[in-house]
């Protein structure tokens, strides 16, 4: 088991930078893949950003490809987001997710943990 709650999410106008963060609890936390998602109203889940165990593979989505940057810190049991030149369309609730698969992978199954997640709002 490995309990995830994510902090950071806010308010911000277009072209506003935010950073994430999520807090691991539990198993020991280089153990897992992570992942970030986020779901806006009325849409599915999506795939956002994953890291791998010791950092060296990272994954995004073509959306925020070149904006976000995803990263952990295995000592501080954490995992950030880092999101630039936010747009209004990144407006959705924000989730940290774990994965015990072997590679890193960006759909939503292999992910057996979720935290509780955390809202941002980019306003234009």
């Amino acid at each position: 088991q490995v309990q995830l709650v994510e902090s950071g999410g806010g308010l911000v106008q277009a072209g506003d930078s935010l950073r994430l963060s999520c807090a691991a609890s539990g198993r020991t936390f280089s153990y897992f893949n992570m992942g970030w998602f986020r779901q806006a109203p009325g849409k599915e889940r999506e795939f956002v950003a994953a890291i791998s165990r010791s950092g060296s593979t990272v994954k995004y989505a073509d959306s925020v490809k070149g904006r976000f940057t995803i990263a952990r810190d295995n000592a501080k049991n954490t995992v950030y987001l880092q999101m630039n030149s936010l747009k209004p369309e990144d407006t959705a609730v924000y989730y940290c997710a774990a994965s015990e698969t072997l590679v890193v992978l960006t759909t939503k199954g292999a992910y057996g943990y979720w935290g509780q997640g955390t809202q941002v709002t980019v306003s234009s």
